[in-house]
């Protein structure tokens, strides 16, 4: 068990060396293809071995958590393949986590709806501010384009896509006209 934490370390490792070395998107892959592949299928042989002892019974929490990592290793290991996926959702669970430190305060959104739409809301403001965009000026050109935007096309309002396309100018709102 310990000697696979420690391969778990080299890979996090492995993500460290690239982020402080600001490698671009083909350097990173050939760096987790040569160092990183290796130890992610060792991990994963270790793993298949693991679930096949006779004397790991299914309620026990390896056998739990071998399970979940042989029902989810395609995707375990998707951030082998594409140099814009990390390693691990932390970044993101951290940045969601006001979702449900907020949970007491919704309780009187008046319906189900309300706190799904509030729940909406900060999970668009928290994809905002992942993105690097100013949740305002994003919001604001959203609703102002929405109505002028193919229903087709919406995935362009994406925060993501937003950014792309239209952060450049984006439309402002009648308050900031005024201001200037």
């Amino acid at each position: 068990m310990a000697q696979t934490l420690e391969q778990i370390g080299v890979l996090y490792a492995v993500e460290r060396e690239i982020r402080g070395r600001e490698l671009d998107a083909e350097q990173v892959l050939k760096l987790r293809t040569t160092k990183s592949h290796p130890i992610a299928e060792a991990f994963f042989a270790w793993c298949h071995e693991q679930r096949s002892r006779t004397d790991l019974v299914n309620s026990n929490p390896l056998a739990r958590a071998l399970t979940y990592v042989a029902n989810h290793q395609e995707h375990l290991k998707g951030y082998l393949g594409d140099p814009d996926v990390p390693i691990d959702t932390n970044h993101l669970e951290r940045a969601l986590r006001v979702i449900p430190m907020g949970r007491k305060n919704w309780m009187f959104c008046w319906s189900e709806v309300g706190a799904e739409q509030v729940g909406v809301n900060q999970s668009l403001l928290t994809t905002c501010r992942l993105q690097g965009i100013d949740p305002y000026t994003c919001l604001v050109d959203v609703l102002q384009r929405v109505d002028l935007h193919a229903a087709s096309e919406v995935a362009e309002l994406t925060p993501r896509v937003w950014k792309e396309k239209f952060a450049e100018d984006p439309f402002q709102s009648d308050l900031a006209l005024l201001r200037q």
